[in-house]
């Protein structure tokens, strides 16, 4: 008998040992979270969501690593990749409801909606184009340029324009100098960082009056068979909302791009968007930035 209480103690001592050390092997784990290359090291408009997907994490005392993927990927390519499970299991993109069944969203707009804040980019030559524009019915006479895959190109088509499309977006900058196209519609998320690369010249111009609108949301993006990453991603993101540190970074990042581009002194039409998922959160207004200029709709 006192042989086997013995045993018995051995055994819960042990047991008790495996669950601890079981636990602080959880709790030391170190998460490998690769997203996409972008084109260069010092591409701006990859900034952000970096910064915000590193404060989320941090804010939930995990270990973590985040790294580049090796190669250069593309949004197209990067989904693709994605979906797949190789070379990069987070990506941050505008929705639409193919991504949001292809893929698992965190539903929480990490730049509150600004990817669907358009100005145009055009060629100098053309902006007496833009001198008539006094309606929506005068902007869809003009041709915009987006990419093959993008969201938005559906978006545009869906509101009545006639898109003239390209495999991305350096050749639409491309189009533009050489005067194809009349427009380019960007996000003023991304617009001053790809001019500092493009250069105010090449007859590249900023139209300074208008912008378009349409309700759509940036997300992080993780595979559909990694449920335990996005609730990871979400919890972090939804304590830096919680405790302010997550419009803190969207301010500081974005207010002064806005200020400099006069966004509330811009005409801004708004389209609808035939693409957004109806699980979007629109009716949580902490979630997104409007513009104070009333939006036209024609």
């Amino acid at each position: 008998m006192h042989s086997f209480n013995l045993l018995k103690k051995a055994v819960i001592a042990a047991v008790a040992l495996c669950s601890f050390t079981a636990a602080s092997m959880v709790e030391a784990a170190t998460w490998t979270i690769t997203y996409p290359r972008p084109i260069d090291d010092s591409d701006a408009r990859a900034q952000y969501p970096i910064a915000l997907l590193k404060l989320a994490l941090d804010k939930t005392g995990v270990n973590y690593e985040l790294r580049p993927s090796d190669r250069i990927l593309l949004t197209g390519k990067a989904m693709r990749q994605l979906r797949e499970n190789r070379e990069v299991n987070v990506v941050w993109s505008m929705t639409d409801s193919q991504r949001e069944k292809e893929l698992t969203p965190i539903r929480i707009p990490i730049a509150k909606g600004l990817i669907g804040l358009r100005v145009f980019v055009i060629n100098e030559n053309k902006k007496t184009k833009f001198d008539d524009v006094l309606s929506l019915t005068d902007m869809r006479k003009l041709i915009p340029i987006q990419g093959e895959e993008w969201p938005d190109t559906k978006i545009l088509q869906a509101n009545g324009f006639n898109v003239f499309t390209v495999p991305e977006f350096r050749e639409a900058y491309d189009m533009i100098k050489q005067g194809k196209g009349d427009f380019f519609p960007r996000s003023v998320m991304e617009v001053d960082a790809e001019l500092e690369v493009e250069g105010r010249r090449n007859n590249l111009y900023l139209e300074p009056s208008m912008a378009l609108y349409y309700p759509t949301a940036m997300y992080y993006f993780v595979s559909s068979s990694n449920k335990t990453l996005a609730n990871l991603i979400e919890t972090g993101l939804n304590r830096a909302i919680e405790d302010g540190s997550f419009d803190a970074l969207f301010e500081s990042t974005y207010a002064p791009i806005l200020a400099s581009l006069g966004v509330n002194e811009r005409k801004i039409f708004t389209l609808e968007n035939p693409l957004l998922p109806i699980e979007t959160p629109l009716t949580n207004s902490a979630l997104w930035y409007k513009p104070k200029t009333e939006a036209s709709k024609e």
